[in-house]
């Protein structure tokens, strides 16, 4: 009896080692720098493979969760996948509710733990994108359209719902007059469409513009400049 309990010592010794040997090689497959990004609420989980891997070979199962469930749901189209990142735009619509992501590795019969996000809010932490500007010559004088950045979502007449809908946006509008080489904002405000006059006759000008989001102090970064001719 007692060499029989000597050896059941010795494995379960032997095992408990084993364990904690592997346990390093395990958490370096985790992956690394799990995190959302989120572009006009089109909310993508991103992350790098572990510290160990030199191939790409490895696929990756992803996860989420409402803040608050108790269960993780599997994300099907990012279950054993070789990519590195994972479109939960549809998954995290409702916007103003906090979620999670967690990823977790496989490579060469291994499996990593899970590597979570921090909390995400997609209504509190979407980067909205600049407007695309259309400029009008009239009489002289330019008028400036903004057009808003779009969501990924849709209302109940199917119709794709504007970014303007969720926030009560301003626009900076700037101009470059060619002649001068000087850039000059001339509107701040809630409005679209922007005259701007008093502009040197047969000189060239450029406009960009900018979103901004009081609320939250921040805005998008400008537009592509669109550049005009004044007759």
């Amino acid at each position: 009896m007692m060499l029989k309990h000597c050896f059941l010592g010795f494995f379960l010794s032997l095992f408990l080692t084993g364990a904690v040997g592997t346990q390093p090689a395990h958490d370096s497959l985790k992956p690394q720098g799990v995190r959302f990004q989120s572009r006009n609420f089109h909310n993508v989980l991103l992350w790098q493979p572990g510290r160990a891997l030199t191939s790409n070979r490895s696929t990756y199962f992803v996860q989420y969760k409402m803040y608050g469930e108790r269960d993780w749901k599997d994300k099907e189209e990012c279950w054993g996948t070789q990519e590195l990142l994972c479109d939960l735009t549809n998954e995290t619509s409702d916007l103003q509710e906090p979620y999670y992501g967690r990823v977790r590795t496989a490579s060469a019969g291994s499996y990593s733990g899970w590597s979570m996000t921090p909390r995400f809010i997609p209504w509190w932490e979407t980067k909205i994108e600049p407007p695309v500007i259309n400029i009008t010559r009239v009489n002289g004088s330019l008028s400036v359209v903004l057009h808003v950045p779009n969501s990924p979502y849709r209302d109940q007449k199917g119709k794709t719902v504007s970014m303007g809908n969720y926030y009560d946006l301003e626009y900076r509008v700037f101009i470059i007059k060619n002649s001068l080489k000087m850039e000059q904002q001339v509107y701040e405000g809630p409005d679209r469409v922007v005259q701007i006059e008093g502009l040197i006759p047969y000189s060239g000008a450029c406009i960009v513009a900018e979103i901004y989001i009081p609320r939250f102090d921040r805005g998008s970064p400008r537009s592509a400049k669109r550049c005009v001719g004044v007759a």
